[in-house]
């Protein structure tokens, strides 16, 4: 591996401060087993803070408790959250039921399906963090590289119609997911009481990754057209299956250098659609990831985080320069891209019937939390029933959803039987099915506003409007996220709503409906009585005035309420409604 590019950027004066935690963390170990052993703080030392996020994890406290436990001079009700690694989605049965019931005994009693198609536990306190982890461990399953600056989940379709497609996407992203892990035995040191190497750190070789790893997350999808549910243009790198007459992948086409992130008030940062760079034969997909994440690794900013993503990469170096550069570690020029169309970005809800006759039942999760509601839907206790009966598997969506997959015939009524009595549901209205909230308070650090408990009041809420103007069954997107770090990914939305503040929010309009474009800034600082007053006309007008088939975006940008974004730095150009 060449070495240069890294060493040169550490010798630098300007390398961030979280390149420095890295370089001195012995490739990821820190103080982190030091600091589980510290009972007076529920809290680890900042730099370890980092580190485990590579591990998987982040320390967060309830912000909710936060002003009575201040008055009482109490530290902050610190807890962490972990997020597996799980690539494509893909659980058994019994790793489903080892994950309930790690939720239940060491979490705060729920699971979280996230938009990267994995689960995440909430409330886990320093005491029961490395009993968790250990439970994980005995699920045959792991939290390595979920988080940090290194390749996170890797997505993969989920559709249940095109079965040997969806195989070879399964097939691809595990594959992926396993050759960029990170080599460090620290996870298994540290969390599993793994043997120590002899001679310690400097026997530790990261092949792919190097000693400080990537300048700033990654992220990694398998997409099979014309379902876009995986957000392919939202992520760092992507392969889009391109089918023959058969339905078999004969090759996918590359992408490179989306990403949502950005920072209020800094034009300088921004989200971006990816670039479709090429087109390679499978046999050659590794190849060409593993070049794409060291070209990053090597060229990518790491002075300044705000702008070390892959996007920013492409942006400053140029797309043909990147391209040239893969092409020279894989020893091959990529092909041109081959043609495809996406449709949508939605799931398929309800049961469908995949080409070898296996049936697969899609659950709408609102927002992706499974807990037990008192008086309401046991969704947690439902989908353990489910687990004890079902010998296919389960599939994680990208949209946070659930799929109960591969069911024989004869197993269909008593899937539908615990559905029914447990308040589960295939179904929801089309702005529902259609909407999608991170997590934000009171747990994540970085929210500045609501976003999973406040999403479904506002639904409700533009539902009614909807159905005033006889669109109650048409199909649109909208997203929320607490910070505009756009982990629900709102800039592709049709509607996206962006926290500023308590209460408060961005609005961005006019994403395309199959995640291909960005929206535009429309308005903003709005609160709740706002976000409706400035939707309800532009509903009216749609309802007036929109042509067969035309999805709200497009009408929004047709009829001049908003400016069509191009890609990158333009997304802050021509904000506002068009003159």
């Amino acid at each position: 591996m060449c070495r240069t590019s890294i060493e040169r950027n550490i010798m630098s004066k300007e390398l961030s401060r979280n390149e420095r935690i890295k370089e001195a963390s012995a490739y990821l170990r820190g103080s982190i087993a030091d600091g589980l052993g510290e009972v007076v703080t529920g809290a680890i030392s900042e730099d370890d803070q980092q580190l485990v996020k590579f591990h998987g994890m982040y320390l967060q406290d309830d912000r909710d408790l936060r002003p009575e436990r201040t008055k009482k001079k109490m530290e902050k009700a610190f807890a962490f959250m972990i997020r597996l690694r799980l690539p494509g989605g893909v659980c058994t049965p019994d790793q489903w039921l080892r994950l309930d019931r790690t939720a239940r005994d060491y979490a705060n009693s729920t699971l979280r399906l996230t938009t990267r198609q994995t689960f995440q536990f909430h409330g886990v306190i320093k005491s029961n963090l490395k009993t968790a982890m250990q439970a994980i461990d005995a699920a045959l399953l792991d939290t390595l590289a979920a988080c940090g600056d290194v390749n996170r989940n890797v997505l993969a379709s989920t559709n249940p119609h095109q079965s040997r497609a969806h195989a070879a996407a399964h097939a691809l992203a595990a594959a992926i997911s396993e050759h960029l892990l990170p080599n460090t035995p620290a996870y298994r040191e540290i969390w599993l009481d793994g043997e120590k190497i002899a001679g310690g750190e400097e026997e530790v070789v990261e092949p792919i990754y190097g000693r400080t790893y990537l300048p700033r997350k990654f992220k990694t999808v398998v997409a099979v057209p014309p379902s876009n549910e995986v957000d392919i243009f939202a992520q760092d790198l992507g392969f889009i299956a391109i089918l023959d007459e058969r339905g078999e992948v004969e090759g996918w086409n590359v992408t490179v250098g989306g990403g949502m992130g950005m920072t209020h008030g800094e034009p300088d940062t921004h989200p971006r659609t990816a670039d479709v760079m090429g087109f390679c034969a499978p046999e050659d997909a590794l190849a060409v990831a593993e070049a794409v994440v060291t070209v990053q690794r090597d060229w990518g900013n790491r002075t300044n985080r705000k702008r070390a993503r892959l996007k920013y990469t492409i942006e400053d170096r140029g797309l043909d320069a990147f391209r040239a550069e893969v092409e020279r570690r894989i020893g091959k020029p990529l092909g041109a891209p081959r043609p495809f169309e996406f449709t949508s970005t939605g799931d398929r809800y309800g049961w469908t019937e995949g080409e070898d006759g296996r049936h697969h039942l899609t659950l709408f999760i609102e927002n992706g939390r499974l807990r037990d509601i008192p008086g309401g839907p046991a969704l947690l206790t439902g989908l353990r029933r489910i687990a004890e009966v079902h010998d296919g598997e389960f599939r994680i969506t990208a949209n946070q959803n659930v799929i109960i997959a591969n069911v024989p015939a004869e197993n269909r009524a008593l899937i539908e039987a615990i559905v029914a009595e447990h308040g589960l549901t295939a179904h929801a209205t089309a702005l529902r099915r259609n909407a999608m909230a991170c997590v934000a308070l009171p747990t994540c650090g970085l929210a500045l506003a609501e976003s999973e408990r406040y999403l479904p009041s506002l639904v409700t809420v533009l539902e009614e409007r909807l159905a005033r103007h006889g669109l109650g069954e048409d199909e649109i997107v909208i997203r929320m996220t607490g910070c505009p770090n756009g982990c629900a990914r709102p800039y592709l939305a049709e509607i996206g709503l962006v926290g500023k503040g308590p209460g408060r929010y961005n609005l961005y309009l006019g994403g395309a409906f199959n995640g291909s474009r960005l929206s535009k800034l429309y308005a903003e600082d709005l609160d709740h009585d706002h976000i409706v007053s400035a939707l309800d006309p532009l509903f009216a007008a749609y309802a007036r005035e929109r042509e067969p088939d035309e999805h709200f975006s497009a009408f929004l940008i047709r009829s001049r309420r908003i400016a069509a974004t191009g890609n990158g730095a333009d997304f802050h150009r021509n904000t506002g409604p068009v003159a």
